[in-house]
């Protein structure tokens, strides 16, 4: 299957330690597809964060169901990986769950749990058509020819995610849902800023302002948690695959909406409040077509008040990682200097009036 990927941060060829990946993994490739054999002829590192790992591989198929030519993902820890999110074997199972309730994602094959192959948990799954570049698609009309269209094809996906509900035996390791998921995100952030060296006191404003302003709970459902333009892949002008997966959670189907409209993922394109590809009205056009749900104005604003609040926080977090020479970075050192900005959003989010 010839298509293209999410542009890569580095083209470079299959070299150094992949080598010796490359023969482990056409080993393991053929012992997963008995009657075959599999070639990999090519391997190329993609663009992903510091996090994960993710590898196209071009792989050739003697024999068997799958013969003949195939372009797949290997998705792996980074080698200076850190613990914030979920593992493989759990990201691959969230994976399954929402490709079989119906969500546009990367079809799931198979995961690998010995180290013997290459040193790390990986799963392999369907490479997709299109880009996710948020720069590109919040501009250019000849990737996103038909935006109310686009934004449909979010809001239904993001209503059959929302669909599922717990108890999910596949989904057993996620931690119990919180009673007022807003309340316990709160208080998770407040533990956050405890404890880094400094202070910040427009943040600190803002989880005060979230404390006195909090709507009552919503049904219990999964949610993305990373739902934004850059995560999702699009094709032709629609939606071919929701990409990063490993902040899944229980939680109010409110928050991913938040996310989805704040001003700090709209790529410069802040009239296009859905992510800076088009209306929010036809975001929720598309979610009615699976569940007749509304958002309040007032809802929203708190929610993206929510959204900055975290991402400010995970950028102070990250520049400290260099800070304390914990992890040496010039891209983690650079992520501070959003901070200012993100605090501006926020006061402005709180100032305005319903």
């Amino acid at each position: 299957m010839n298509v293209a990927l999410r542009e890569s941060g580095s083209q470079s060829p299959l070299n150094g330690d992949c080598w010796g990946w490359q023969k482990k993994l056409e080993s393991y490739l053929t012992r997963v597809m008995p009657g075959s054999n599999v070639a990999i002829v090519g391997m190329q590192r993609l663009s992903g964060g510091a996090i994960q790992e993710n590898w196209l591989l071009n792989v050739h198929i003697a024999g068997g169901e799958r013969a003949g030519q195939h372009r797949w993902v290997l998705r792996t820890d980074a080698e200076s990986a850190v613990d914030v999110s979920m593992s493989r074997a759990h990201e691959y199972a969230v994976l399954t769950t929402v490709h079989e309730a119906g969500v546009e994602v990367p079809a799931p094959f198979w995961l690998c749990t010995d180290l013997g192959v290459i040193g790390r948990e990986f799963f392999v799954m369907q490479a997709v058509g299109g880009t996710a570049a948020g720069h590109r698609l919040v501009k250019d009309d000849a990737l996103v020819p038909d935006r109310p269209a686009l934004c449909r094809d979010l809001g239904r996906n993001l209503a059959l995610l929302h669909a599922i509900k717990p108890p999910c035996q596949t989904l057993d390791f996620l931690p119990a849902p919180a009673a007022d998921p807003a309340q316990a995100l709160i208080t998770q952030y407040l533990g956050f800023l405890d404890a880094l060296p400094w202070s910040f006191p427009a943040i600190e404003w803002g989880l005060r302002w979230l404390q006195h302003n909090k709507p009552a709970p919503a049904e219990t459902c999964l949610i993305h948690r990373d739902f934004r333009t850059g995560n999702y892949m699009v094709d032709q002008g629609r939606v071919s695959g929701i990409l990063d997966w490993e902040f899944t959670a229980w939680g109010d189907w409110r928050e991913d909406l938040g996310w989805l409209t704040a001003r700090c993922w709209r790529f410069g394109k802040n009239e296009n409040v859905a992510g800076g590809v088009g209306a929010l009205r036809d975001v929720m056009a598309g979610y009615a077509d699976v569940c007749p749900r509304t958002i309040s104005d007032e809802e929203l604003r708190y929610w993206q008040v929510m959204a900055h609040v975290r991402w400010a926080i995970i950028a102070v977090q990250q520049t400290e990682r260099h800070l304390s020479g914990q992890q040496h970075s010039l891209e983690l050192a650079l992520t501070g200097r959003l901070v200012p900005e993100l605090e501006n959003n926020i006061l402005q989010l709180m100032g305005e009036r319903a």
